[in-house]
C-alpha cells in the first residue's frame, strides 16, 4: 500500500499543454505528445500498421507470432497483453466496478459499461463510409460493411453456401 501511495504523491512536473496527463520525465511527456500529432513512425513489417511508439509494436508483433508470455494463475488462459490478463481476473472474482447510473446493471470492465450506455443515449458513433448507417458497435459495423463488399467468410460444413454472417443451422 505504501507503494501504491508514493505513485499517487510523486511530483509530475511535465505537462501535456493538449490534455490533462503529467509525467515525472521529459522523455515520458516527449513519447506521450506524439498521439496528439499523429505522427506514427514505428511500422509492422507484417500488416502495416503504424504506431508512435516502438514499445506498442513490439507488444503488437504478439498478435502475428502468438505469443501470449500473461497466464492466469486461476486457469489456463494466457494473453499477449498485461491488461488483458488483469481485465479476464475479474471474471474470476466476480467483481462488477462499473455501475450504470441509469439502471441496475453493473460491469467487470469499463468498455463494456461505455459499451451498454449507447442503449440509453441512442448513441450510434460507428459510421458506415459507404452508406448512411451507423451503429453502437463496431462488430456490427464490421459485419454491415461486406454487405457492400459481398464478402461472404463464413462457409456451411455440410454444403458449398457461403454466407456474410454466422449462422446456426439446425438439423431439419
Amino acid at each position: 500500500m505504501i507503494i501504491h501511495m508514493k505513485i499517487h504523491t510523486v511530483e509530475r512536473p511535465y505537462k501535456c499543454n493538449q490534455c490533462d496527463k503529467a509525467f515525472t520525465r521529459n522523455g515520458d511527456l516527449c513519447r506521450h505528445k506524439k498521439i496528439h500529432t499523429g505522427v506514427k513512425p514505428y511500422q509492422c513489417n507484417q500488416c502495416d500498421k503504424t504506431f508512435s511508439q516502438n514499445s506498442v509494436l513490439i507488444t503488437h508483433k504478439r498478435t502475428h507470432i502468438g505469443e501470449k508470455p500473461y497466464q492466469c494463475n486461476e486457469c489456463d488462459n494466457t494473453f499477449s497483453l498485461n491488461c488483458n490478463l488483469i481485465q479476464h481476473l475479474r471474471t474470476h472474482t466476480g467483481k462488477k466496478s462499473y455501475q450504470c447510473n441509469q439502471c441496475d446493471k453493473a460491469f467487470s470492465i469499463n468498455g463494456y459499461l461505455i459499451r451498454h450506455l449507447r442503449t440509453h443515449t441512442g448513441e450510434k458513433p460507428y459510421q458506415c463510409n459507404e452508406c448512411d448507417k451507423a451503429f453502437s458497435k463496431n462488430d456490427h459495423l464490421i459485419r454491415h460493411q461486406m454487405t457492400h463488399t459481398e464478402e461472404k467468410p463464413y462457409q456451411c460444413n455440410k454444403c458449398d453456401k457461403s454466407f456474410s454472417e454466422m449462422i446456426v443451422l439446425k438439423d431439419i
